[in-house]
């Protein structure tokens, strides 16, 4: 089974990966960020929408939301917190591989370094070509990343952050000169251990660029955070937001496939 796909690691993990700080901090620059600003009746789609963190917000502002997401675990919680704030959120489990809606969103985001998952770089591609066709012409992609640039900053010595009733130690390794990394958790609650760990491609904001560019999007623009900061040594996240071009630019992979 590929880590991605264990909901146990999901559910288990939850405290750390989705805290109420979190929640928070979603609402919060869904109201302020220029990155994330919608009108009511945008068409969006929450690429990896875990439990719901920026879609039921998103929903909250008046846009026509789909989540989508592997984990039927996070998709209950997803259900529950959309019900919860009594906005609807349209709910698919699928993957991001095979996810494809034709010309049906406005906009599509990809929080928490969700994109990257995939051992194989063509099927990280294929995510991006996927999302190119689900997009309406003009319609943008926001990615958001733990770059390759911010990585090398924070990995080196162990991590512990409190969770509740416990605290989580994180070790990370580099892999395969730099292109990707694996991340081993260890949550301990009183006399009880739960470790795992989840590998995936790390990458600059150059190479994220390229795969864009390669995918079929234009106006490639790389910002610090979702205040729209530029991308620079303060830089906390990777935020890149992408424009499917109105005029038809085909992806490049299907120009040379010839389809």
């Amino acid at each position: 089974m590929e880590w991605f796909a264990d909901d146990g690691f999901w559910v288990d993990f939850a405290g750390a990966l989705f805290a109420p700080h979190r929640q928070q901090e979603a609402r919060s620059w869904v109201a302020t960020s220029p990155l994330l600003e919608v009108t009511a009746g945008t068409s969006v789609l929450d690429l990896g929408c875990g439990p719901g963190t920026y879609a039921v917000p998103l929903a909250a502002r008046g846009a026509k939301v789909t989540g989508v997401d592997l984990s039927a675990a996070m998709l209950d919680r997803a259900d529950r917190a959309s019900a919860q704030a009594g906005v609807p959120v349209r709910l698919v489990r699928a993957d991001m591989r095979e996810f494809v809606e034709r010309d049906r969103y406005d906009v599509i985001i990809s929080m928490y370094t969700s994109f990257g998952y995939f051992t194989d770089p063509a099927q990280n591609q294929l995510v991006l070509r996927n999302a190119w066709q689900s997009l309406v012409p003009g319609g943008r992609l926001l990615l958001d990343l733990f770059s390759k640039e911010i990585f090398a900053r924070w990995a080196g010595t162990p991590k512990v952050v409190e969770v509740d009733g416990g605290y989580l130690v994180m070790r990370d390794t580099v892999l395969d000169d730099w292109t990707r990394f694996r991340s081993d958790w260890t949550l301990i609650r009183g006399d009880t251990a739960r470790h795992a760990f989840f590998e995936q491609f790390v990458y600059s904001a150059a190479e994220i660029g390229t795969m864009l560019n390669a995918a079929g999007f234009t106006d490639i623009t790389c910002f610090g955070g979702f205040a729209g900061e530029p991308y620079d040594n303060h830089a906390q996240r990777l935020i890149v937001q992408a424009r499917r071009p109105v005029q038809a630019n085909r992806p490049r992979q299907a120009e040379e496939a010839g389809t």
